[in-house]
């Protein structure tokens, strides 16, 4: 029995885990506890941290939190976020040092940039262009610019190196920033080029982004970058050499960046409206602030106007009916921008007219969106929407959700039909209600702007910062899904338009008011994305004419002043009514010349 206990404690007692000792009333200090008390002293002191925290224990850790540390190189830049001491923390964007042949290369080369602008006088100034006298006294004093429309590129290039929160640690960036100018890029190979030119930029940017530590983190989901076109220029279809732009938006590695554009698809998820700009680039908050006070005090004497070109080769544009009806209503303002008619390319003429309106109509454009809505509410002109894609789904990072706050929304069958007059319409909405919408608008003003690059304003967020702010947003929630595990199978691309404008509980698949306007096909013609990159076509042709007008009255000019001595009357009379092409005239008039 001796043995026997003998072996028994041996082998059950001894070989097994010690017996656990009761906790003691006072806990002992420990390294953690120590480096702890350390730590918080260095943030008292705000004290820059050289020391390294000690790894706390598992039980101690949120289950999601350890497994971010564990699995995610992007634990850092969330952590930030918890720093309320840093008033970066969570805002930091990193940009990347691209090769010049992505962006300062097109500019040296502003001249090839366009077939029909010169864009180097609108690159100066920091891509504002050049400044606008105010002669009549329609602008401010200062922070006025001949600012091209497709200038976006440059203005927030300039904009992010002013930006409070850059860094060159990219562990700690909320958001990456390439600074290709992609606009500027499709521009120089739209006409005349085959696909392969027209992609290599892109080719090229992808790869080069695809071979940087920084893509690898989130397969480029961090990544962002902006074009001052519109989306349809970067959607190619095909490849097809008779297909309109360039692949870039549809290219795999892009598909996981997010790309800034004038004029983003209703039916695709990478892409998002910004603003075009406008004229007006505020170097201080002052300037914002007295700009609105005038736009509030202004006396309004027409009730609704219009500037603008009939589409006669589209039949599905109201803009023929918009412009009947404005010629028929004595409290309607209009500006008509067929060729010729100078004032329609004159800011200060479109803007003087906008600051007289209570309501600016606003239909499509060539494509959904046109720059004078931005123009107009710049004015506090109460934009008339006549399809939601014009603004409601393109720019929810800038404009309310609820558009019967800012705008009037008038769908384009009420106008094709001939069921509705404008005037009536907009005369049933009471006096009061009119002074809201536009204190509404008027307030939405320094959100619609671009500030002046070289600068920044104190307090206020102009386009600028609330688009900054919104990418930022969305990939910090990209992570968060990403560490929780959160997968959202139900998204339904096509889609998309309706994500941004959903309430609480409700779901994209249901039917919708706007529904029909975003259906495939959308018209009568054919697939959505073909009849979009008509509409970019018809854009770029369209610039082709306004800067050709310009290039008559040159050449009229000229003519006058040359040719009377070598040509009859009869040639002149001949030259006059034969506008259309005056360069095709000229020569046909010299070479008849010649052979006398």
């Amino acid at each position: 029995m001796f043995w026997i206990m003998i072996f028994y404690f041996h082998f059950t007692v001894l070989s097994s885990n010690p017996i656990s000792i009761p906790e003691q009333s006072v806990p002992l200090p420990s390294i953690s506890s120590k480096s702890q008390r350390i730590s918080e002293a260095y943030e008292a002191l705000e004290l820059p941290k050289k020391m390294t925290k000690p790894k706390p224990k598992p039980s101690d850790v949120h289950p999601v939190t350890h497994k971010a540390s564990e699995v995610f190189p992007f634990t850092r830049t969330l952590q930030t976020i918890e720093n309320k001491t840093d008033p970066c923390g969570g805002w930091y964007i990193y940009v990347y040092d691209l090769p010049s042949r992505f962006n300062a290369d097109m500019l040296r080369h502003c001249r090839k940039s366009s077939l029909w602008t010169n864009m180097c006088k609108f690159t100066g100034n920091a891509g504002l262009g050049p400044p606008l006298e105010n002669v009549e006294g329609v602008f401010s004093n200062t922070g006025w610019y001949a600012t091209n429309q497709f200038a976006v590129d440059v203005i927030f290039n300039n904009r992010m190196k002013q930006y409070e929160c850059l860094t060159k640690d990219s562990s700690i960036a909320a958001a990456i920033f390439v600074p290709f100018y992609a606009g500027f890029d499709i521009a120089r190979y739209v006409w005349g080029y085959n696909i392969s030119v027209r992609d290599a930029a892109s080719l090229e940017l992808v790869d080069w982004l695809m071979k940087r530590p920084e893509w690898s983190v989130m397969g480029g989901r961090g990544h962002f970058l902006v074009a001052g076109r519109i989306t349809w220029d970067f959607r190619r279809l095909t490849d097809s050499e008779t297909d309109w732009g360039n692949k870039l938006l549809f290219l795999p590695a892009a598909k996981n960046m997010s790309m800034l554009v004038v004029e983003s698809s209703p039916w695709n998820a990478n892409d998002f409206g910004i603003p075009y700009p406008t004229y007006f680039h505020p170097a201080r908050d002052a300037e914002v602030f007295i700009w609105q006070d005038r736009m509030r005090k202004l006396e309004r004497k027409y009730l609704f106007s219009f500037a603008g070109a009939p589409h006669p080769d589209n039949p599905q544009s109201i803009r023929g009916q918009i412009i009947d009806q404005c010629k028929r209503s004595n409290v309607c303002k209009l500006l008509e921008c067929d060729f010729g008619e100078s004032k329609c390319h004159s800011p200060s003429s479109i803007m003087q007219m906008f600051q007289s309106s209570l309501f600016c109509l606003q239909p499509q454009g060539d494509s959904y969106t046109r720059r004078s809505a931005f123009d107009s509410m710049l004015a506090g002109c109460i934009p008339v929407f006549f399809h939601p894609g014009s603004a409601y789904i393109q720019y929810t990072w800038h404009l309310p959700t609820d558009y019967s706050t800012y705008s009037v929304f008038i769908p384009e069958d009420d106008i094709r039909k001939r069921n509705i007059s404008i005037e009536e319409r907009l005369k049933k909405i009471p006096t009061d209600v009119v002074e809201i919408m536009r204190e509404t608008v008027i307030r939405l003003i320094p959100r619609l702007i671009y500030a002046d690059p070289r600068s920044k304003l104190e307090t206020l967020k102009d386009a600028f910062d609330m688009a900054v702010h919104a990418v930022i947003d969305k990939v910090t929630k990209i992570r968060r899904d990403i560490i929780e595990g959160h997968r959202d199978n139900d998204f339904i691309e096509e889609n998309s338009w309706k994500y941004a404008l959903l309430e609480d509980g409700h779901q994209p698949v249901e039917p919708h008011e706007w529904d029909p306007f975003f259906s495939k096909p959308k018209d009568g013609k054919g697939d959505s994305h073909t009849s979009s990159a008509e509409a970019a076509k018809n854009s770029w042709k369209n610039e082709q004419r306004s800067q050709m007008s310009f290039a008559r009255i040159l050449t009229i000019i000229w003519c006058y002043e040359k040719l009377p001595q070598i040509i009859s009357n009869e040639m002149w009379i001949v030259f006059l009514r034969t506008l259309t092409n005056p360069f095709k005239v000229f020569r046909r008039l010299f070479y008849e010349q010649s052979s006398n």
